[in-house]
């Protein structure tokens, strides 16, 4: 067998479309045993050979092989050229965050997932970070937004739940031209239909249990950037903080990625048929996606991205009707995540916003009668089905 000396010596150079990519990774296979299926390294620690003396390897909370594996690959989907594995989204969220210092202004969309609301409300404001929320697919009440010490735009786009569409390019333009970090979360859409760093964004996050893994059994989160200045600092707030990925939940993330683009591919195409069906239901008043042609941001969802991801939230009738649905659907699983293989239904104002005051809930359409929809990938017409049945 070969000596071994370092993976980071075998990275891949072809330029591939990202369907291939997915399936390959950055190194893919193990270049020292032939396997095609990446090794996880299963240790928390390395042997040297001698003092001063390493294989490349320490200490997994500082790296390891198959979260590297991870790291290049993300990296190399999202155009960037460094990356992060951490155990979890909000462990990416908060990532992002430690570049923020005391006295520093951040500039947040207002209709965001609600454990990103409570850290800026709670954790931020005690370092004394000012953040404010603000409507980011209005491109002038964003202008407007900007403060002499603002540090940060924190951009969900589409967002969680009700899907508005900020200009990524044109906010981009502004915050370079002031000085300001753009961090994208890209969660909803991945790489395979969105790459914010294209577009000029700084940092993109992921919460890898999403679509990234796809398969709702593991938790991952990733931040990525093509910027030392901004990849130093954060991490080295990883490795102090602790928050890395175990390497058995890297491999099952790489293995999710294998698929993405056939995930995302039929995620798309049965949500759209979804949301068309539940436009024309009569308990249904509202629907919030981001592929109907009469959605508000269709225009500049088509401008920035090649698709429009599988989640979609709607308004129905009454309460109670909402919670019949949540009761009455069979397939469809009501509960609180996103982006796997199976249908998940879950309800906003309980679920993932139940942090947010209720005067601000109601001010994002955030209400009691919202439901949000993370369409699988099964037969669309059992999907609609399940869903004309729990509506009856």
């Amino acid at each position: 067998m070969k000596n071994f000396t370092n993976y980071k010596e075998y990275d891949k150079k072809e330029n591939l479309k990202i369907g291939s990519k997915v399936v390959h990774g950055a190194v893919g296979h193990d270049p020292f045993t032939g396997s095609v299926s990446f090794p996880i390294f299963q240790t928390a620690t390395f042997r040297f050979r001698a003092l001063e003396d390493s294989f490349g390897y320490d200490y997994t909370r500082l790296q390891n092989p198959t979260v590297e594996e991870l790291e290049r690959t993300l990296a190399m989907l999202e155009n960037g050229t460094h990356a992060l594995a951490l155990s979890s989204g909000m462990a990416a969220v908060m990532c992002a965050f430690s570049l923020l210092k005391r006295g520093d202004h951040l500039i947040s969309s207002d209709d965001i997932y609600g454990g990103t609301y409570e850290i800026a409300k709670t954790e931020l404001k005690e370092r004394g970070v000012e953040t404010s929320f603000v409507d980011l697919s209005d491109f002038e009440l964003f202008k407007e937004s900007i403060k002499e010490n603002t540090k940060m735009i924190f951009i969900e786009s589409p967002t969680n739940p009700t899907m508005k569409v900020a200009d990524i390019a044109e906010i981009c333009k502004i915050a370079k031209e002031k000085g300001i970090i753009v961090v994208v979360d890209n969660t909803l859409l991945t790489p395979y239909y969105q790459k914010p760093l294209n577009l000029g964004a700084d940092i993109v996050i992921h919460s890898g249990t999403k679509y990234l893994e796809g398969h709702n059994d593991t938790m991952a989160g990733f931040v990525i950037t093509n910027k030392e200045e901004y990849f130093t600092p954060m991490r080295a707030f990883l490795t102090y903080q602790g928050a890395c990925l175990a390497p058995l939940n890297a491999w099952l993330t790489l293995r999710g990625i294998k698929t993405l683009e056939v995930r995302m591919q039929r995620h798309n195409e049965n949500a759209l048929k979804v949301a068309e069906f539940l436009q024309n239901h009569p308990k249904v008043t509202k629907v919030y996606y981001t592929g109907l042609k009469d959605h508000k941001d269709y225009a500049t969802t088509m401008k920035q991205s090649t698709g429009f991801g599988g989640l979609l939230s709607f308004e129905v009738d009454t309460k109670e009707t909402a919670l019949k649905v949540l009761e009455k659907v069979n397939m469809i699983i009501f509960a609180g995540s996103l982006g796997g293989v199976e249908s998940l239904i879950c309800y906003p104002v309980v679920v993932t916003h139940h942090e947010v005051p209720e005067e601000e809930r109601l001010k994002l359409g955030i209400n009691d009668r919202l439901l949000r929809l993370s369409v699988g990938i099964e037969d669309a017409e059992d999907i609609i089905n399940d869903l004309a049945q729990a509506l009856e």
